[in-house]
């Protein structure tokens, strides 16, 4: 297959600042492919990180962000026999040292040399060169073939289903018959739906204030949208389950509104899953999470092969992430796409960059 010998990327050049440059096209090594970016999604992440910059990110101006992305392998390292040059491919984030106590028991997510690229660690889109770029440079652990009914849109949110896999299989993935509320109706949020109904939940209440994202959300199975703006989700849950909560609530707003409202409808010995990521400090009542012996779990990326688990689910048809791709640019749009997602622009859910287009 055919590669030039250089490309465009989206480096950051300063807070806020994206712009195009040519560079000369990566080589892999020995365990790495060379990948043809064909979609890179935008995620809030990519946002907070492009606004001020998180551990471990390179200085600016060597920086190419984006970590959701789905494309074609064009060549392979020469140990790699995993996958070959022509298979389409989506990727997870995440890539640990291999050798911190984390990661020797597989929790490579959370590695201890995080940002350390000197000792094997690398997240693409990161810490490491990103998708938004023409080219880029995996190492073999983190890509996985994907079917052709799955288009490289959709191949590229695999990182956000293996990210709330990850979560119900860190909180106890078993909740046939639970009672589960998803606060929160962003693409996260969305997709846990599905996964909770997957999974044979009894009832699945989504929680957010975008009419049009939770009309999607009951397209996608929802069981009872709570309008929040008119209704009161507490008051709900409470009726519903006759005064006990749910067994699940699910954080996926990344608000500290969000999260006390998680808190509250959960039944003693009930679970909270934190998918979304609040800033700053945050006052919780600590003796009604004790009193009620309630359990809060936290999730960094899409750990434990889940990534795998979810090109399972979509080419089993079980998840359909269709409806979140809703706009599509070029690279040499990128602002005009970042533009888009952070004010919703015409109901935007999850913006896509195709940088070969």
């Amino acid at each position: 297959m055919e590669i030039p010998n250089t490309m465009l990327a989206a480096f950051l050049a300063g807070p806020e600042q994206l712009i195009i440059k040519k560079i000369r096209t990566p080589k892999p090594g020995p365990e790495e492919v060379l990948i043809r970016v064909e979609a890179c999604a935008i995620c809030s992440s990519d946002i907070s990180l492009i606004k001020k910059p998180w551990p471990g990110q390179p200085p600016y101006g060597y920086f190419i962000p984006g970590h959701e992305y789905s494309g074609i392998v064009v060549s392979c390292g020469e140990t790699v026999d995993e996958v070959k040059v022509g298979d389409r491919v989506a990727v997870e984030v995440h890539y640990g040292c291999g050798r911190c106590d984390n990661c020797r028991v597989g929790n490579y997510t959370a590695c201890l040399n995080w940002g350390n690229k000197k000792k094997g660690h690398r997240a693409n889109g990161l810490t490491t060169a990103g998708g938004f770029s023409q080219y880029v440079i995996n190492h073999i652990s983190t890509v996985y073939k994907i079917p052709d009914s799955l288009s490289f849109e959709e191949a590229s949110l695999v990182t956000n289903l293996g990210c709330v896999l990850y979560g119900f299989e860190t909180a106890g993935g078993y909740i046939v018959g639970d009672y589960v509320a998803i606060i929160g109706e962003g693409p996260l949020g969305l997709i846990a739906l599905q996964v909770a109904k997957t999974l044979g939940a009894e009832k699945v209440y989504l929680i957010g204030i975008d009419p049009h994202r939770l009309n999607v959300g009951k397209e996608l199975g929802a069981d009872r949208i709570i309008y929040a703006k008119d209704e009161n989700p507490l008051e709900i849950i409470k009726r519903d389950t006759k005064g006990v909560g749910v067994d699940l609530s699910i954080e996926a707003s990344g608000s500290i509104d969000g999260l006390r409202m998680s808190e509250k409808i959960s039944k003693w010995m009930g679970k909270i899953l934190l998918l979304g990521i609040p800033e700053g400090s945050i006052d919780i009542n600590f003796h009604d999470l004790a009193r009620g012996n309630k359990t809060i779990f936290t999730v960094r990326g899409e750990g434990w092969r889940n990534c795998k688990r979810g090109i399972s689910l979509l080419r089993n048809k079980r998840i359909n992430l269709k409806p979140l791709v809703t706009h599509m640019f070029p690279l040499n749009k990128i602002n005009e796409a970042l533009k888009t997602h952070i004010e919703k622009i015409d109901e935007a859910i999850k913006v896509i960059i195709k940088p070969n287009y």
